[in-house]
């Protein structure tokens, strides 16, 4: 999740999705063995040699700083591998928002699937995500060619997404990697490619530290995981709390 800073949004005329009703905020395996791939390559294979403890069932972060909220997760293993459920409830330029997630990634933690709800005053929009894993996508059943090469799902109103390139890469300390992402907006959902660069730096303990930017949006912090790959830290955006 990275955070653009921008005027407040007009909410009258989102860019994607249909109307859908309002989110249900109640509401891994890894791959085969193998030799290490070169980590640095543009589109690094997930096997690069760090494994992280399974997720807990359920997981909280606080937003902070660019926006005022809360966000919850839920973690259920499946068969092919993960299901991610979540919601953001936020104010952010004296507007509220609710974001609602329904997200599958696959056993190398790239995702396949993601539904994404929300509501504003004026409404309430679904966008679904949908890609095979070897970095083709659709947005509401149309191809989308501009997410190529992309293998993660990442959403401005989750610290949680952050956790996807992080497993998927499974970068040992000292390399890093692009990690462009099929990036969806809170304020319309729409949905546009962002360039990511994820570096594993020296762990402290079972913390695990890494330099991320986002070129497009002039961002760059240290974020700090815990041994599960889940974000405690993410200066300016958001805090664990659960």
């Amino acid at each position: 999740m990275a955070h653009r800073e921008s005027p407040a949004p007009d909410r009258e005329s989102p860019a994607r999705g249909r109307e859908s009703p309002a989110p249900d905020c109640e509401s891994p395996a890894r791959g085969r063995e193998s030799p290490a791939p070169d980590c640095e390559l543009r589109v690094p294979d997930y096997r690069c040699g760090m494994s992280f403890a399974a997720p807990p069932a359920s997981a909280a972060w606080s937003h902070e700083g660019a926006r005022s909220g809360f966000e919850v997760a839920y973690f259920e293993p499946a068969d092919e591998g993960y299901h991610l459920r979540g919601c953001t409830t936020a104010v952010e330029h004296d507007v509220p928002w609710i974001v609602g997630y329904d997200i599958t990634v696959d056993r190398a933690w790239k995702t396949r699937r993601a539904v994404v709800t929300a509501r504003w005053a004026t409404g309430a929009r679904t966008t679904v995500l949908e890609a095979d894993g070897e970095g083709h996508w659709w947005v509401d059943g149309a191809e989308a060619g501009d997410l190529d090469g992309c293998l993660d799902v990442d959403l401005e109103s989750s610290a949680m997404t952050n956790t996807l390139p992080v497993h998927r890469l499974a970068l040992p300390p000292g390399r890093r990697a692009s990690a462009p992402a099929a990036y969806v907006r809170a304020d319309d959902l729409a949905v546009e490619r962002l360039e990511q660069v994820y570096e594993h730096l020296v762990d402290n303990g079972r913390r695990h530290r890494y330099d991320y930017s986002a070129r497009a949006f002039e961002f760059a912090c240290t974020l700090v995981y815990d041994e599960s790959g889940l974000v405690l830290s993410y200066p300016g955006i958001a805090a664990r709390t659960a």
